[in-house]
């Protein structure tokens, strides 16, 4: 049938539980899409092998860049129907990678299966014994989550709450966005520059000694510094730019059109900021990723 709204499906293998969201292809409701791949660890780009790459192809792998999927599967399906052919097979994936040199994305891994067959789903297919990759299961069981690869970043606190329970505790509470902490290093308070070290790390589940991405937690510092919500707490040797001015790609999610000129509400982090768009540049055509003049974004649309 056809899918508008965003549909999810839960399910769970001895290694990892899983949140599929099934998105809808049509333009016309791109902000669902995004909605969708705004919290995703990695992207299935489901591709019939009769029609080859389309046009709603290129439209959600480039909504998966932009919304910072590194890892995407090309899934090749309905390979049943083309009698598992491998060179049709090649050429899909020779036609996705060309494409894809535009886009941002670290990991393209394709994979030919048939749903209805189950091949390659969740067992290698003996119709296809030229293909040595992973099943898709085996892939999505084994590949790489945001959460890890964020645990090697530069550290990001931002500050949610600032916990004053009594007199004697003062906590800063929030999620580490990426990065770690630990008991004793030095930590800087941004946009206002102050600097501590951490004194505790503290969970629901009791103290910790250090805390990685993903993680909510309280801590203290060793100094009465000065920290509010919407800060947020970095490593010193790496911080984040400070800018009241930035240029970034805008997906517009309201019936209401965007208007330069006009004040609207900006949400950094925790953080809620009145802000002006001064100019749009241009307007990003999600089937063809040409540019086109705007002066206005209009539902669905994606500018810089």
């Amino acid at each position: 049938g056809i899918t508008i709204d965003v549909a999810y499906r839960y399910f769970s293998t001895e290694k990892r539980k899983f949140i599929v969201a099934d998105t809808p292809g049509h333009e016309q409701y791109t902000r669902n899409m995004v909605t969708a791949a705004s919290t995703a660890s990695l992207a299935i780009v489901l591709v019939d092998a009769r029609k080859g790459i389309l046009t709603q192809t290129r439209r959600h792998s480039f909504l998966a860049s932009l919304m910072g999927i590194k890892n995407v599967v090309l899934a090749i399906n309905k390979m049943d129907l083309i009698d598992y052919s491998k060179e049709k097979y090649e050429a899909i994936i020779q036609d996705y990678m060309e494409f894809s040199k535009k886009l941002k994305i670290s990991t393209i891994t394709p994979i030919p299966i048939s749903a209805l067959e189950g091949d390659n789903i969740t067992n290698p297919s003996a119709k296809m014994t030229w293909y040595r990759g992973p099943t898709l299961m085996a892939y999505l069981e084994s590949s790489p989550i945001a959460k890890q690869q964020n645990q090697s970043s530069n550290l990001r606190l931002p500050v949610q709450w600032v916990n004053r329970p009594n007199q004697d505790f003062r906590g800063f509470t929030g999620t580490i966005a990426s990065g770690s902490i630990h008991v004793g290093e030095k930590v800087k308070v941004m946009p206002s520059g102050f600097e501590s070290t951490i004194k505790n790390i503290i969970t629901k589940d009791g103290t910790l000694e250090s805390a990685a991405a993903g993680q909510a937690i309280t801590i203290t510092l060793n100094d009465e510094i000065d920290a509010s919500r919407g800060d947020v707490i970095c490593d010193p040797a790496s911080l984040p730019n400070v800018a009241d001015q930035f240029e970034a790609k805008v997906i517009w999610m309201s019936e209401e059109p965007l208007h330069p000129g006009r004040n609207y509400w900006l949400k950094c982090g925790s953080k809620t900021v009145n802000a002006t768009v001064t100019k749009i540049k241009h307007r990003i055509d999600v089937n063809t990723l040409e540019h086109h003049a705007a002066n206005i974004l209009e539902l669905n649309s994606i500018s810089t």
